[in-house]
This record gives structure tokens, C-alpha cells and sequence, in this order.
């Protein structure tokens, strides 16, 4: 079928080379970056071999630091604990154990293996539901103080206060370990350069921006986030087994407070979010730390922490924010975004439809303390129904949509869809269900663009890749209609906090229809929009349910609610006041009652 967005013509084309051109690119940086550093033993003395492997050892540490923070919006002061374990795991290995090729791939196995279970762990406290990001820092802040707790209660397994020291190691010399340390480091940066310029890095930036809409697209953000601490931990625990092999000596300090603390300093002067700038600040700074520090530890302090004051004012993307400002004026620095090419995917086979109602709600009530939101409840929806709640402000109509589309929200009552109960379901799983929620307030992602906004909203159906990006965008029909009906398929590529009211609130409705739901809620769809876009949204939702969809608007503008609704629930001081057709309700003496402000429980 012909393509549905304009962008896919001759003039996209060349573009998209350029495209394919720059994911080329990283990976002959990467090469080049290797040859470089495998060479430069040869014309760097004893001292800066020495300083420079460690400095590259902690700058694989930044690249996840910076995973965590810049692009996760993580601020993380845990990865300290992480390598500390890891280098722990490999010193007591090779101590105990011995160094001979088959201990040493168990020290290798090790020193991932018990960060990644810490980090599980430390997941698992940090993101449960509904915690919050600064309960997730504290968690982190907490981790490498109980770590070197635990490292000083050792005793002679861990060396106590002085660490472990003297150890065998890999049979290699300082310019080995060097070129180690330099191949972990180009591989590390390498993976994630790709990987943050990934279809699924869009996900970590969703959630970031906006986890209560990422969790009403069918995704997980506690999965999300408890997934990436935990392979970051094991990236962290990577780089603390070479740290352990090239130093010969582990410490408590090397899991402690004060040095993950170092590690955000070292990113947020390099410029969190750009993966090279931490990478590149944290070599730099480390290799000055050792050639000052020693004669001016004061100063050196001092300066320091004077800098890390002044890019947070001033540059609060750090130092890379100032080069790519640089850049960006450059001709050649201007980077055309490429928007995805959109098709229609294959319509999904619809559940046969019976006589049961799709929504039944039970009985259901809900209160504030002494405050009765909502009271006895009872209404069913079936497939291909549109009906609309409407009543005076306070009535309970957007407690109740909360309460439909969140099953943790406490509640007496009973609600299910399908057949299915709801009762405990997060927002994910009963978006699994079939259910799709548009917000009163437009929720979308901010950070992204409107192409990235429609692929997260397809991430239930299309698996989002972790090495490239979709040259193609596949959505239901339907969803394709409110882009050309809105002019939105012709602004794929502009970034969404550029759109206007009416824009965000059509994309916002895209999105929800892109997840193909059985049943969908509307809060104020047309709230604040002109004529002409409210019409394009009631036609989008008569399409909807005449192929079955079962649609529950809640709503202030009654004459759009007469011009589509099936049926008409009126509540009233929580309490359902009428349930009936639209001719009953627009007719009915107690409405007029009830708007006029003369009705009372």
C-alpha cells in the first residue's frame, strides 16, 4: 500500500545514507581509538602507563554512571560498591584459590556474577512500585557504605582495613595491562554508543521523562530499571577484575562513598548523556588528580570542586554541552534527524464477541479517609460501545478512570475486563488485558520525538531493538488516520515538547490507539481544542467503535458527548445518578437538577 508519510519521498533518501553513513562511524572511531592506545605504551614513560590504565579502569566505571544518570535519569552513587565487589570477588579468588588459567575464568565469573546479584538486589529496593527517584539515590548512596561495612567485618578474608595485597595475577606487564584496560574500555563505550542510539534506549529516556505513561504503554519501568543496574553492576564488577589484576591490591575505599561520589563529579564535568564526555573528563581529571594532587593536595581539592560548581551553574550538560555547541554551528555538525518510514501493520484478529460485557464494574466505591469519592458503582460496557461519563466537577469521574486502569489503586468493589479481574494489576498488566488510557493533561515524552512516542506505543507488539533503529514504523490503521488528520505524520521527526496543545493531545490519542486496545479511556480528549480538531478525535472514536472498540469518555463538552456517544452515565457526589441513552439523558428533568446544582445526595 502507498507509504502514509510524506518523508519517505526522493528528498529522504539521502538522508537516510547519511544515516547509514554515521552508525558506520563509531565502530572506525572505535577501531582507530584501539590502535592508538595499543601503540601508545611505546611512547608514554613508566608513570603515565601506570596512571593511565587505572584512569581507563574508572572511566569504563563513568560509561556506566552515565548510562544510569544521563540517560536513565538514575542519579547513582551505588556503582562504587558494584567494582569494589568485583575486585573483591577477584582478590579473594586468586588469593585463595590461585591463579592457574581455571581460577582465573572463576575469578573472571565471579567478579560479574556477585555485582549482578547485588545488583539485583539493589534493583529490587530501589524501583518497587510507586517508589521514587530520590528513594532509588538514597538506596545507592546507602549500598557502598554497608559494602565497606561488611569488607571491614571480614577479617583476614578480606583483608580488613588493609585490603588484600600480593596476590597472583595474569601473567602480563604494565603495557599488558594497559592494552587490557584500553580494549575493556574501547568494547564498553563502544556497546553502548550503539546502544544508546537503539530503538530500546528510547524506552530508559521514556521512563526517565515520564514513567506513569510508559507503564499505561504495556512497559515495566521497575523491569526496565532493575535490568540495567543489574548489567551495569556486572560491567562494573568486569572493570574491578581488571583492577584487581593490574594493581595487585584491593582496598575498602575501592567500593566506598567517596569514590562513587568522585565518579558523579567526574561525569557531570564531563557531560552527562554523551557517553564520551564522562569518558574523556574522567581520564583527564584522573591523570591530573596524579600529577597534582600529590604536590597541591589542597589546592588540588579546591580547584576541583571549584570546577564542578561552575559547570553545574554554567553548563549544566558539562563540558561536552560547550563542544557540542561548538559543533552544532559547524556545517558539518548539523545532524539531519530521519524520521522512520510509517506502513500499516496487519489488523489483529479481534476476540469473538459475545454477549458479556468487555467492562464490568461491581459495587465498586473508594474513599479518602472519612471523604466517599465514589459509591456503589455498577456499570457494564460492551464491545463497540461508547458511553460517557459526564457530571459537575468532583462527581468522580477521573477517580474512577484511575481506578479502571490501575488495579493497586485501593478500592472496595470489583472491576474486569474480558472476563479478567483487575485487583492488584499494575498498569502494565492490565494494559496486557486490552485497555488503553488517554490522560486529561497530554502525557507524552518530552525528550523524544513524535516517531520515538509511537514506537514506544508499539513496544507490546514490536520488540524494540538494542543494537539499531526501525527504518520502518508499523501502526494499526486507525492510528495513521489521527496522523493525517492531524498533520502529525508530515513532524515525525520534531521533537514533541515543540508541539502545540492540540499536537500533543493528537499524539497522545495515537498512541493510545497504536496499542490496538479492546477497551480505551478518554479523559477530556478535546479539552482546549478547536472545532475542527475535536471533530477529527470524534471521528477517530466513531471508527474505532464500529470496529469494536469499547470506548469510556469522560467529558465537559456536552455537545460532543450527544453527537457520539452510546449511552450517557451521569454521576453525581460519587454516586451513579442515571445510566441511559443519550435521548434519556439529555431529556431527563434530574440532569437539568444536577448541572443547575439543585440535586443532593
Amino acid at each position: 500500500m502507498p507509504d502514509d508519510a510524506p518523508a519517505l519521498g526522493l528528498a529522504a533518501r539521502p538522508a537516510r545514507s547519511r544515516a547509514r553513513l554515521s552508525r558506520s562511524a563509531p565502530f572506525v572511531v572505535a577501531g582507530l581509538a584501539a590502535v592508538a592506545l595499543w601503540v601508545a605504551p611505546a611512547v608514554l614513560d613508566t608513570f603515565a602507563v601506570n596512571v593511565l590504565t587505572r584512569s581507563m579502569i574508572y572511566a569504563v566505571l563513568a560509561v556506566t554512571v552515565d548510562l544510569l544518570w544521563g540517560f536513565a535519569g538514575v542519579l547513582t552513587f551505588g556503582q562504587a560498591a558494584f567494582f569494589g565487589v568485583g575486585a573483591y570477588a577477584t582478590a579473594m579468588a586468586l588469593t585463595y584459590l590461585g591463579a592457574t588459567p581455571e581460577w582465573m575464568a572463576v575469578a573472571l565469573a565471579l567478579s560479574v556474577a556477585a555485582p549482578m546479584a547485588l545488583g539485583l538486589a539493589v534493583g529490587w529496593l530501589s524501583f518497587y512500585h510507586r517508589s521514587t527517584a530520590l528513594y532509588a539515590s538514597v538506596i545507592s548512596l546507602v549500598t557502598p557504605i554497608v559494602v565497606t561495612q561488611l569488607i571491614y567485618s571480614g577479617g583476614e578474608w578480606t583483608g580488613s582495613s588493609s585490603g588484600l595485597v600480593g596476590f597472583d595475577v595474569l601473567p602480563l606487564e604494565l603495557e599488558g595491562f594497559f592494552r587490557l584496560a584500553a580494549l575493556v574500555l574501547v568494547a564498553v563505550t563502544l556497546a553502548a554508543w550503539v546502544f544508546v542510539r537503539s530503538d530500546a534506549e528510547r524506552a530508559l529516556v521514556a521512563v526517565r521523562d515520564n514513567d506513569a505513561r510508559c507503564a499505561y504503554l504495556g512497559l515495566s519501568p521497575k523491569r526496565l530499571q532493575i535490568a540495567l543496574t543489574t548489567v551495569l553492576a556486572g560491567v562494573a564488577g568486569l572493570a574491578g577484575f581488571v583492577f584487581a589484576n593490574a594493581s595487585s591490591v584491593v582496598a575498602p575505599e575501592n567500593a566506598g562513598f567517596l569514590f562513587g561520589t568522585e565518579l558523579v563529579i567526574w561525569v557531570a564535568l564531563g557531560g552527562r548523556g554523551t557517553l564520551l564526555g564522562p569518558v574523556l573528563g574522567t581520564i583527564a581529571i584522573d591523570y591530573l588528580a596524579a600529577n597534582l594532587s600529590g604536590d597541591l593536595p589542597f589546592l588540588w581539592q579546591l580547584l576541583l570542586g571549584t570546577a564542578f560548581v561552575a559547570v553545574i551553574i554554567l553548563l549544566p550538560g558539562g563540558l561536552a554541552e560547550l563542544v557540542r555547541r561548538v559543533w552544532a554551528r559547524l556545517p558539518f555538525g548539523r545532524r539531519q534527524a530521519v524520521a522512520p518510514r510509517l506502513v500499516a501493520s496487519s489488523p489483529r484478529p479481534n476476540a469473538a464477541v459475545s454477549g458479556a460485557p468487555l467492562l464490568k464494574i461491581e459495587n465498586l466505591a473508594k474513599s479518602y479517609g472519612s471523604l466517599t469519592v465514589l459509591e456503589n458503582i455498577d456499570i457494564e460496557i460492551r464491545a463497540g460501545e461508547l458511553v460517557s461519563l459526564v457530571g459537575p466537577n468532583g462527581a468522580g469521574k477521573t477517580t474512577l478512570m484511575r481506578c479502571l486502569s490501575d488495579g493497586t489503586e485501593p478500592f472496595s468493589g470489583a472491576v474486569s475486563i474480558g472476563g479478567a479481574s483487575t485487583a492488584g494489576l499494575t498498569p502494565n498488566r492490565i494494559v496486557a488485558l486490552g485497555v488503553g488510557r488517554k490522560f486529561q493533561v497530554a502525557s507524552v515524552f518530552e525528550s523524544l520525538t513524535v516517531a520515538d512516542c509511537l514506537l514506544l506505543a508499539r513496544a507490546p507488539h514490536d520488540r524494540l531493538s538494542p543494537i539499531g533503529r526501525a527504518e520502518t514504523l508499523s501502526l494499526p490503521q486507525a492510528a495513521l488516520d489521527v496522523l493525517r488528520m492531524t498533520g502529525l505524520d508530515r513532524l515525525l521527526a520534531e521533537p514533541t515538547r515543540l508541539l502545540s496543545h492540540g499536537q500533543k493531545q493528537a499524539l497522545e490519542l495515537a498512541m493510545v490507539v497504536a496499542l490496538e486496545p479492546r477497551l480505551i479511556l478518554l479523559d477530556e480528549p478535546t479539552a482546549g481544542l478547536t472545532k475542527a480538531e475535536r471533530t477529527t478525535i470524534g471521528a477517530v472514536l466513531r471508527t474505532l467503535t464500529g470496529d469494536g472498540v469499547a470506548a469510556v469518555l469522560v467529558e465537559h463538552d456536552l455537545d460532543f458527548v450527544r453527537q457520539i456517544s452510546s449511552r450517557i452515565v451521569v454521576l453525581h457526589q460519587g454516586r451513579l445518578a442515571l445510566d441511559g441513552t443519550v435521548d434519556e439523558v439529555v431529556n431527563s428533568e434530574l440532569v437539568r437538577t444536577i448541572y443547575s446544582g439543585g440535586a443532593h445526595g
